[in-house]
Formats: structure tokens, C-alpha cells, sequence
């Protein structure tokens, strides 16, 4: 499905309104069969929000006509606890997720609708050039996502004939900024203050900012770190403009619009997600999804040093002091795991799983329903809601293969999966797939392996 702001479903304005049709019918509360219509419905209607800047107030004057009574029960009205009622007053909190369910369901003139203005559709695509990468750093050291970003802005660039720019901010970063040219890209801009030695969100927004104002990119990618999840959110709004955070795949139109590609509605679909009308484009990307670029002994490209207005560098935040958090081995890191799912049928069936590991020299890790129900730590989580891994080997037992578990593993070296389902989404994603009970193979690969017959 491809969600774009041109609309996926074709729709007209009625005359003398200014809301979208589809608004009008679920505000009427008309219901549309089959399923897949009343989700493209509410595609539909995101993106009719996404372009008019739209809000709900509360009406004073009809709430203080309300019973006391009938103010408290309001509380119930949302799906999302964003009505704040407490028989005194009547107010919409930070949960409004925008359903207009309390518009529709509520108390007649209650809740109002406010469009405030349109968001800029009509970017003028040729100002803005290029491909540009934040390369995130750590006192001095580059984070590897950042290189891993670097070589999927390589392969997009290629695609429209864009140059590859890399963002770098802190503190005696000369360096630094010159080993990035080993890695292919053409332009590095150095932003070097001593004020941006240590992360602080103000001062690393404004560069960000500046950056984007002077080189005009038409597309940014961010790494998906904390860092990264807390710096591109701030930028995109500054500019106006969208931001699709955890892609999976990217890929370049030639009218050099970015498709960002993520699990959407709960991992049922791969959403296709393209912010045609704006500019610059910009996209949060995690570790290990793409691969790094080898390094050259060559360098090509320049560095360019930034200035920025002194004041672009005050923040109201201070580092008093850094306690160094204990590194600790994550799956992430590993070279083989052995993965486990809602097949195994009990957490002591895990020792199964585990003495396989011990024999590969591999680690341990599993599905969200296995670490919801407290069978191993939540840190060894494979998924989009867990850890994302690409080891050269990994075995997942039991596992069906939901698209958030897949986008965590996918680009592993070799995939191996054992299921009873033939059927099993994970056999798509799988070199080597094996239909059969992981209680009759796994204790066979065990005995092979402890024989030295291989497997």
C-alpha cells in the first residue's frame, strides 16, 4: 500500500466546506465495508490532517449547560483517555490522537473542530540537492550507524545523479571529518565549537537547522539512536516538514521523491511512505538495517568548516556531569543467535534452545510474546519493538514471522527456520527452511552436532 499526500483515494470538496468528504461521513458516522475500506479511510483522513493544521477545542458555554454528572462521564467518551472531565471542567489532553470520535459521539457543540492554516504541498523540488547523512559521535568516536547510512545515501544518489553530504557537530572534530572522506562522500560539513562538545538538544537543533537552511538537502537521514530519535523529530518540525522514523527499506523515484518504508496499522502492512510536497525529505534509520561502505585508502571530497551565530550555541540545559553506562554484549553484536518463538511451549523448553546455542557459540533471543511473558530479559528481543540484528548465522525456532520480527533480522547472513507451518510468513525471509516440530529437530541437530556429523 503506498500512502502518499496526493491522496490514495480520489476524493472531491463539497462546495462551501472546507472539510475532506471522508471527515464529513465518519463525523455522520456512516460505516464502510469491507475492512480494507475503513482503512483507507482513515489513511484518508491522517492525510487530510496532515495538510490543514487542524486542533479540537472545547466549547465553555455548552460544557458549563452540562450536568455535573454528564461533565464526568465525558471521560469515558475517548478511546484514548485524552478527555480530561472531572465534573468541574472539560478539557482535551496530550493523548488526542485526532479520531474525532468525541466530535462525532459527544454532546452537540461540545467539541469543535479548528483548521488553523495548510501546510506547505508545493516544495519547488529543484532548490533542493543532494543527499545528506547526520553522522552521530560519541567524544569523537562515530557511531556506525552513521556509516551505514552513508553507503544507502551512496546507492540513492546513484539513482538521480544527487552528491552525498555528511553533517558532523562537535567539538575538535577535524579528524573526524576527514576519515568520512574515505567512505565516498563528497561534501563534509564540519560545524566545530567547543559548545557542542557534549549532546544538548538546543544547540544541536539549531545547526541542524542552519545546515539545512544553507546546503538545502533534499533528503536527510538520521540514525535511529537516542540521539537521533531526539534530534530528528525537533528538526522536522522546525522546518515543517515529515519525518518517518524506524524505516526498513529505502528507495528513489526519479523525480527524486524518497519512499520510506516501514511496518504500518500493527506491522499488518508495509507502508510506502512519500512526502512528495516537501522538502527536504527526512527519514530515521536503525542500526544494522543497511550495510557500511568499505573503506577506501583514497579520500575523495572536502571538508567544508561552518560558522553559525554564536547565540545558535547557548542552551538553557547544563552538563554538570557524565556517568559512563557499563558496556554490556547485546545480540545485536553477536555473529550467531538462536531465536525463539511461540512454538516453544513452556519457558523450561528454553534449555533446548539454550544447550543448541552453547554448541554454535551463539546467543540467545526471542519474540515479544516470549519476553512479555517474562521467559528472558527484555534486552534480548529481536524486531522493531526490540533489538534490530544482521548476524553472519541465525536459527529461529518456533517463529512465525510477524513484519515487525522480520525487519529486525532480515539482512542476517544466513537464515535458517524451523516451523510445522509450511505456510510461515519467516520461510520468506529464509535461506534454509525446515517444516517440522522444533521438539523432534532441534534434540536430532543437537546429537549431529555433538557427533561432529555436522548438520
Amino acid at each position: 500500500m503506498r500512502v502518499e499526500p496526493a491522496m490514495t483515494i480520489q476524493t472531491s470538496v463539497i462546495p462551501g466546506s472546507t472539510r475532506d468528504p471522508m471527515e464529513i461521513a465518519l463525523l455522520r458516522g456512516l460505516r464502510v465495508e469491507p475492512a480494507m475500506t475503513i482503512l483507507k479511510s482513515l489513511i484518508s483522513l491522517r492525510l487530510f490532517r496532515a495538510r490543514r493544521m487542524v486542533h479540537i477545542s472545547v466549547d465553555n458555554e455548552v460544557a458549563n449547560g452540562l450536568l455535573r454528572g454528564e461533565r464526568s462521564a465525558l471521560g469515558g467518551l475517548c478511546p484514548f483517555g485524552a478527555i480530561e472531565a472531572d465534573g468541574e471542567r472539560v478539557g482535551i489532553g496530550a493523548a488526542c490522537k485526532m479520531c474525532l470520535v468525541c466530535v462525532r459521539d459527544g454532546p452537540e457543540g461540545l467539541f469543535r473542530v479548528h483548521e488553523t492554516g495548510h501546510l506547505r504541498t508545493d516544495a519547488d523540488k529543484t532548490q533542493w540537492h543532494g543527499i545528506a547523512v547526520y553522522v552521530e559521535q560519541m567524544e569523537g568516536r562515530i557511531h556506525p550507524v552513521s556509516l551505514e547510512l552513508i553507503g544507502k545515501a551512496k546507492e540513492l544518489a546513484g539513482e538521480v545523479g544527487f552528491p552525498v553530504y555528511a553533517l558532523l557537530m562537535g567539538d575538535s572534530l577535524s579528524e573526524q571529518a576527514e576519515e568520512l572522506l574515505h567512505y565516498g562522500v563528497d561534501k563534509v560539513y564540519l560545524y566545530d565549537y567547543p559548545e557542542l562538545g557534549s549532546f544538548l538538544i538546543e544547540p544541536y537543533a539549531n545547526v541542524f537547522e542552519d545546515f539545512i537552511h544553507n546546503v538545502k538537502p533534499s533528503s536527510v537521514l538520521v540514525g535511529a539512536t537516542v540521539t537521533g530519535r531526539s534530534l530528528a523529530p525537533r528538526v522536522a518540525a522546525r522546518l515543517r516538514t515529515g519525518l518517518t522514523a524506524d524505516c526498513t527499506k529505502l528507495e528513489m523515484k526519479e523525480n527524486t521523491d524518497l519512499v520510506q518504508i516501514r511496518p504500518a496499522f500493527g506491522g499488518n502492512i508495509m507502508a510506502e511512505i512519500v512526502t512528495a510536497g516537501h522538502r527536504p525529505q527526512m527519514a530515521t534509520v536503525r542500526y544494522k538495517i543497511f550495510d557500511a561502505p568499505a573503506r577506501q585508502t583514497q579520500k575523495t571530497g572536502q571538508v567544508v568548516n561552518c560558522g553559525i551565530p554564536q547565540e545558535k550555541l547557548t542552551s538553557r540545559i547544563k552538563v554538570v556531569a557524565t556517568t559512563k553506562k557499563e558496556k554490556k554484549k547485546t545480540i545485536s553484536d553477536a555473529d550467531v543467535i538462536v531465536a525463539v518463538g511461540r512454538g516453544v511451549k513452556s519457558e523450561k523448553d528454553l534449555a533446548m534452545a539454550r544447550e543448541l546455542a552453547e554448541l554454535l557459540g551463539a546467543e540467545i533471543a526471542a519474540t515479544r510474546p516470549l519476553i512479555e511473558a517474562g521467559w528472558t530479559q527484555a534486552d534480548r528481543q529481536i524486531g522493531l519493538s526490540g533489538r534490530t540484528v544482521k548476524p553472519k548465522l541465525i536459527i529461529t525456532l518456533g517463529i512465525s514471522g510477524s513484519v515487525q520480527f522480520r525487519a529486525g533480522m532480515e539482512n542476517s547472513g544466513l537464515i535458517i527456520s524451523i516451523n510445522t507451518n509450511a505456510g510461515a510468513e519467516i520461510f520468506n525471509a529464509s535461506h534454509y527452511a525446515a517444516t517440522g516440530d522444533i521438539y523432534d529437530v532441534v534434540p536430532e541437530l543437537i546429537r549431529k552436532i555433538r557427533e561432529g556429523a555436522g548438520a
